[in-house]
């Protein structure tokens, strides 16, 4: 009898400490004391290069609110992009401005490549995601030992010269820019299809499709990152460690070697020269390079 007391005792002490576990932990389901999914309070009148959006479209409408939903979501993404523009867009924003090239096209790199190096499925590289063949046409270095299209410099000014030519084909830089993703004679061939002049006219794959928009919501987002839930401090964004720049027009037998004469490391020295593809130069030609050095240990005070 005493054992089945004891049993009923530590049981109903049990259900107690759970009742009142339940008791205190918050309630999910409770609107104001959980993670709240809101609609996003978008600018009615958006522009990209100085050209009006035509929200006023249905179909418009949609596609811009669903990459302000996406994108101010995709919360990690976005505190990441915010970080990294801190880092290039102070290289990008020049070269576009020396090309007469609108600044909202700094945006256009974002959406491309996350303002990293990276490799598409069908071969694109670099933060402008550029095909070997174009990049080629317009004079960066593509091949196993030097890739240009690494080079933020070099490829801004290629993305630069690709987009003037698209300007000057379509009349508008909203064309243009579909046209850095679609191709100037795809948006062609489907603007006379469709019998249409405007990219917010023309029926288009998806991923043209959204990429005006995305840029659209890029922009606003990044350049009003406060106003849509982004909250960081100064010191919390990325910065390009401090380097000088050599030239150099002879081979380099090791890179490693050629990094420790500058008292910095091979690891050091590729993160600054993405284009530099192997642990050697080879330059048969004698071309001459310029070659950024760091010139502090990278390390980073908080």
């Amino acid at each position: 009898m005493k054992k089945i007391l004891s049993v009923l005792v530590s049981s109903l002490a049990i259900v107690i400490l759970i009742s009142c576990f339940i008791k205190a932990t918050p309630s999910t389901k409770k609107t104001g004391e959980s993670y709240i999914i809101k609609a996003i309070k978008h600018p009615k009148d958006l522009w990209f290069a100085n050209e009006t959006v035509p929200v006023h479209q249905h179909d418009i409408k949609e596609r811009v609110d669903r990459e302000f939903l996406v994108n101010t979501y995709w919360q990690s993404n976005g505190l990441l992009l915010i970080k990294r523009s801190k880092k290039f867009f102070p290289i990008i924003e020049p070269i576009l401005k020396k090309n007469n090239i609108p600044d909202d096209f700094k945006y256009l790199a974002v959406i491309e490549s996350g303002l990293q190096n990276v490799t598409s499925p069908a071969g694109a590289k670099g933060f402008w995601q550029l095909m070997p063949a174009t990049a080629k046409e317009y004079d960066l270095e593509v091949n196993s030992n030097v890739d240009e299209r690494y080079h933020l410099e070099k490829a801004t000014q290629a993305a630069c010269q690709y987009l003037l030519k698209a300007k000057e084909e379509f009349g508008t830089w909203t064309a243009a820019a579909a046209a850095y993703n679609v191709g100037i004679n795809g948006l062609k061939r489907r603007l006379e299809e469709q019998k249409v002049n405007s990219y917010y006219d023309v029926l288009l794959p998806d991923e043209t499709s959204r990429y005006i928009p995305r840029i659209i919501a890029i922009k606003e987002i990044l350049s009003k990152p406060y106003d849509y839930g982004f909250m960081f401090d100064q010191k919390d964004l990325y910065t390009l460690p401090p380097h000088k720049t050599v030239q150099v027009d002879t081979v380099i037998q090791n890179i490693a070697d050629f990094a420790l004469d500058f008292e910095t490391n091979y690891k050091e020295l590729k993160i600054l020269n993405p284009w530099l593809r192997e642990n050697r130069l080879n330059n048969a030609s004698r071309k001459l390079y310029e070659i950024k050095i760091p010139t502090e240990k990278a390390i980073v005070n908080n």
